[in-house]
């Protein structure tokens, strides 16, 4: 199904009220362009985000009684897994482990991240966190063959970051308070998302600079994982 401009933005409208879920309507995820003014689904999304990003203000945080750094996590997966995200940052994690520092990220700190506080509450986890320097990043790490679009990774770890308790988040971790927090897409280099930041997408470059996101592409050689330079 297509749809012309006008029909996106009016699901736009009709969803920014549960500012919370906004990244999970389909509509984030439309791949083509409208049918009237030919410009990209994302893109007209992008721009209203852009134009209506203080609705997003109305997001609850969410305080987390336990800790955000779960003792638990040992890096071990069953093998029969099928949750591929979730192996990849157990093995993003473990190689941090063994010493790598990846380029631009520094340091994986931990994966899987809680944001709940409740069972009740409908908020997920953070895929990765990392530190570099002064500055933490929040990682939405996508699979390698992951068909979501850009605007839907930068928009659900602006979510997960208007959710989260930052403050409570650094000292369970035993960082330093003045340090920055960054939302941070983890996309494969080549993949769908990567494809996107190649082509004319100005709405969506604005509203990542005005959020200050910045995306980072992986490549996996053999069963290694690295960040790739070239962007």
């Amino acid at each position: 199904m297509r749809y012309t401009e006008s029909e996106i933005i009016k699901q736009c409208e009709m969803s920014i009220q549960k500012s919370d879920d906004f990244y999970k309507n389909k509509f984030v995820n439309y791949r083509g362009k409208s049918t009237d003014t030919k410009e990209f689904y994302t893109e007209i999304v992008a721009k209203f985000v852009y134009e209506n990003l203080f609705k997003f203000d109305i997001i609850k945080q969410v305080t987390r009684e336990s800790s955000y750094k779960v003792k638990t996590h040992d890096g071990k997966h069953i093998g029969s897994s099928n949750r591929i995200e979730e192996i990849i940052a157990m093995k993003l994690y473990n190689q941090s482990c063994e010493g790598t520092v990846f380029k631009g990220i520094g340091k994986v700190l931990d994966y899987q991240i809680p944001l709940k506080n409740k069972a009740i509450d409908s908020v997920g986890k953070i895929d990765l966190i990392s530190i570099n320097e002064d500055t933490i990043f929040l990682l939405e790490l996508k699979r390698e063959d992951s068909k979501e679009t850009m605007l839907r990774c930068i928009l659900e770890g602006y979510t997960y970051y208007k959710t989260i308790n930052n403050i409570k988040l650094i000292k369970d971790f035993e960082l330093c308070q003045s340090y920055t927090l960054m939302i941070s897409p983890l996309v494969f280099y080549k993949g769908s998302q990567w494809l996107e930041m190649q082509e004319d997408r100005p709405w969506l470059k604005k509203l990542m600079n005005k959020l200050e996101v910045k995306p980072f592409y992986l490549e996996k050689i053999e069963d290694r994982y690295s960040i790739k330079e070239e962007i």
